[in-house]
């Protein structure tokens, strides 16, 4: 775990939770796995916050718990689920994009609160939903729930691990910690809810539904409650799932990148003939990429999507396009020179390249500082004196990843601190502004006139509105800026772990 991960995780902790989960998240990241009374004394935190602290990490997966022999219970961060936090807004678009705005609220409620049953999920999503809509118009439970099946059936959500139940009437000792346990065919195991009803609007404070002032209205039973139909049964966001239609959908990109003029002129609905398919088919496995790969000729032949290359394409090309941006297009051609040949010697370098030898001199040895690059020596003699020594430029790809990716993580958290530093610096005109904000929805409410609403929003002055217009700017570019990172960082992981399996 490096000093940038940890500072990362700690900024993201402490902006979605709070500092008392951050001190005991970020502590757990440092120390390992520690049991409960040890993480207190070593924060110097009461049992009662560290438990709630706990609970808190637990509910959103961001810590896991073990029960060793003797009895204790230990608790270990999962510091790679805390930097997927990053990633929220990109769950959250992608629901949107392939489920629509149900399907956009789901994943978000369950990636705010952690873990929710279905019932839960549907009556909060449906409530949102008619919020939104005209007066007179509510959002059916129905509509959501088929919504929240579908997720489920294409594995986007799927179940928590639960407490298995015992058969005896005895259960034994009672355990320090539950035992949970899943199966993989009920993980994604919609339980058979009717869901009848409609979403709800919110009402005031002073009256309900009916209209009725407070006072007013009827004492219910409180002991009388329904019972829930799923108690017990969680869903949570399956993040791998996410992570596998962005991999998917990054492979598709670069290949209709590189063969954009062949995907503009297949028919709408891909209704081609067989010959024309093989054509198609034949053109990507030949490709130098080898995306697309052939096996065998029976049958026309087996196509199969080759992920390691392709993932290793894609992390090439991050990289050319790293070092070209921060070096410019010269380094950039020695760069993909080396990548090309493998091993080069610094004048085969000056030759194949066409550039002054005092140049490619400088050039080599910033993408070697930056370690874009590498250097690699071959003696010929025992002694490896410089003078019988080859020395070989070439490009480790996976080493380079993993540096690109520090530094990835590095620039976010550069980025999450400067988007803080903004708001921070314009902390009271951002105050001031909500509290306009909200006087003149409170008016328009109750019917005041337009001269009154006018008068209301000239108490922030025309340099006041220059300055919020700024500072909307500056946030929102950080925002896109802390997304692109991600996108690069999702793609250099999946690269990174893609090679780390194989070797």
């Amino acid at each position: 775990m490096t000093q940038a991960e940890i500072k990362l995780c700690s900024l993201l902790l402490q902006e979605h939770f709070g500092e008392i989960v951050e001190k005991i998240g970020v502590h757990l990241i440092r120390t390992g796995s520690q049991p409960l009374r040890v993480i207190a004394h070593d924060t110097g935190t009461s049992l009662d916050q560290v438990k709630k602290a706990l609970c808190v990490l637990i509910q959103h997966n961001l810590v896991i718990y073990q029960v060793h022999k003797r009895g204790v219970v230990e608790y270990e961060a999962q510091c790679s689920r805390v930097l997927r936090m990053l990633r929220y807004p990109r769950y959250i678009y992608t629901a949107k994009t392939l489920y629509s705005d149900t399907g956009e609220l789901i994943v978000e409620e369950l990636l705010l609160n952690g873990k929710m049953t279905m019932s839960a999920v549907v009556k909060k999503v449906a409530d949102r939903l008619t919020e939104t809509m005209e007066d007179g118009k509510t959002m059916d439970y129905a509509e959501v729930s088929n919504t929240f099946v579908r997720l489920a059936d294409t594995h986007f959500v799927q179940r928590c691990p639960w407490v298995p139940a015992t058969e005896n009437s005895d259960p034994g000792p009672l355990q320090p910690a539950p035992i949970l346990v899943i199966s993989e065919k009920d993980m994604y195991l919609v339980p058979k809810l009717s869901l009848i009803g409609k979403g709800k609007r919110r009402r005031s404070s002073d009256e309900d539904a009916a209209g009725e002032p407070k006072a007013k209205r009827p004492k219910h039973n409180t002991d009388n409650k329904e019972p829930i139909p799923d108690d017990g049964i969680y869903w949570q966001a399956n993040l791998d799932r996410f992570h596998q239609h962005f991999r998917d959908q990054a492979i598709v990109s670069a290949v209709a990148n590189r063969m954009d003029q062949i995907f503009r002129s297949l028919p709408v609905g891909y209704n081609i003939s067989k010959q024309v398919l093989d054509q198609y088919l034949t053109l990507l496995a030949d490709d130098p990429l080898e995306f697309v790969g052939k096996s065998g000729d029976s049958g026309g032949g087996m196509y199969v999507i080759n992920l390691h290359k392709a993932l290793g394409s894609l992390a090439t090309a991050t990289l050319e396009s790293v070092v070209q941006e921060r070096f410019g297009s010269r380094c950039a051609r020695i760069f993909r020179l080396v990548l090309q040949k493998k091993h080069l010697e610094q004048k085969q370098v000056e030759d194949f390249a066409m550039i002054p030898a005092k140049e490619a001199k400088d050039m080599l040895y910033k993408m070697l500082s930056g370690n874009f690059i590498s250097l690699q020596e071959i003696p010929k003699t025992p002694d490896h004196a410089p003078s019988r020594t080859f020395y070989l430029y070439t490009v480790n790809i996976l080493s380079a990843a993993r540096m690109l990716l520090h530094r990835c993580y590095k620039s976010i958290a550069n980025l999450i601190e400067r988007r803080q530093f903004e708001t921070k610096e314009n902390k009271r005109l951002l105050e001031k502004s909500q509290r306009v904000e909200a006087i003149i929805a409170s008016m328009q409410a109750t019917g005041a006139e337009d001269a009154q609403l006018q008068e209301i929003e000239e108490m922030i002055t025309v340099p006041e509105r220059q300055q919020l217009e700024t500072l909307k700017r500056n946030v929102n570019k950080l925002d896109a800026s802390e997304i692109q990172v991600d996108e690069t960082i999702f793609l250099l992981e999946s690269y990174i772990e893609s090679t780390m399996k194989r070797q």
